[in-house]
């Protein structure tokens, strides 16, 4: 017999014995009662009108926002067409940091913010210069929103300047590094899958604990990236096919847990480091490390910046720029030097 499985259901036996069913909603006021069976046309109709009269779903704390403050703005820019385009990991991390700010900020009128509160936001995170450019980042996309929508007419953080960053950021996987790798966890191993999917591949680890054998093409993988929504389709490196070779026909999802199931991105990251570290990398070797590190190979192989691009699938050049003209100047100089006899 086929089950139905509708959201909100309840149901309990009343002292005769029959068995009765209710909805019970997040946010109604009441439970509804539902009569006849579930599946039947009476049961249907009647769920159908209850989950058509709740409540619309609103943002958290929507209720409690003061009209013309930046937690009405928030609210108001979450609904957008502009936001709710952006990915799903990205607007994470967005809602992640704007909420934040509101905590402290969230009741204050919008129009009264000024470029000195801005840089306030900013300087709150000056120790991590990364982390106060995104806050950055988000005021400034928050800001275009109000002046576009009427809510200002000026935006005040067009004069806030960046911090500027010290060195490269999350720090690269090198040649020694992979290869202590690959020596602590040989063929076969899930740790040398996963080094494999994100060396082989260049993509994030939100889409690599995501890759599995339905997303093979022949000699190519194709790749829906979760950040960006783009399509990619990277052919399969002899050496990541290797890795492959040890996955059960039956296994969907390459990378699973130690109870058979999917990492979470982060799940994933704090395992891989685990890894990592019983491998003697280096501390502070991630995921996002091998992506670079699978930038930077490409790079030194000759490929373009449009050619890295269409592995990785950055949106822009200018990352992808970074590995190309780091390569191009070593091996200039090298050239350079040779001329007057100071290189080999």
């Amino acid at each position: 017999m086929t089950s139905i499985r509708l959201k909100y259901i309840h149901r309990f036996r009343d002292r005769t014995g029959t068995l009765r069913h209710y909805l019970r909603a997040p946010g109604a006021p009441k439970r509804v009662p539902l009569p006849g069976k579930p599946g039947s046309p009476e049961f249907m109709q009647a769920y159908t009108m209850a989950i058509a009269a709740l409540p619309a779903k609103g943002e958290p704390g929507e209720a409690r926002t003061v009209p013309g403050s930046l937690d009405a703005l928030a609210v108001a820019w979450y609904r957008s067409a502009e936001f709710r385009q952006l990915g799903p990991s990205t607007q994470k991390v967005y809602r992640g940091i704007l909420d934040r700010i509101r905590g402290k900020h969230g009741t204050k009128p919008i129009r009264l913010l000024e470029p000195r509160h801005v840089r306030g936001f900013v300087a709150e995170k000056a120790e991590t210069p990364a982390a106060a450019n995104h806050v950055l980042r988000i005021m400034r996309l928050i800001m275009r929103f109000a002046v576009q929508e009427g809510w200002r007419q000026d935006d005040p953080t067009r004069d806030v300047r960046r911090l500027k960053e010290k060195g490269d950021g999350i720090p690269t996987w090198s040649e020694e590094d992979i290869a202590a790798f690959e020596a602590k966890w040989p063929v076969g191993t899930r740790e040398r899958l996963a080094l494999a999917l994100l060396l082989y591949t260049g993509q994030r680890r939100s889409d690599v604990v995501r890759m599995g054998r339905q997303h093979l093409r022949g000699d190519a993988i194709e790749v829906r990236q979760v950040k960006t929504g783009a399509r990619l389709v990277i052919p399969v490196h002899p050496a990541l096919r290797a890795a492959l070779s040890a996955v059960r026909e039956d296994q969907l999802t390459f990378l699973l847990t130690g109870h058979g199931k999917a990492f979470t991105p982060a799940g994933f990251a704090q395992r891989f480091k685990e890894w990592s570290a019983e491998a003697g990398v280096p501390a502070g070797r991630s995921p996002h490390g091998l992506r670079k590190a699978a930038a930077r190979r490409l790079a030194e192989a000759g490929c373009s910046a449009h050619q890295i691009a269409a592995v990785t699938g950055h949106k822009t050049l200018a990352e992808v720029q970074r590995y190309t003209i780091a390569v191009e100047q070593e091996g200039l100089a090298k050239a350079a030097m040779a001329r007057i006899g100071g290189g080999a």
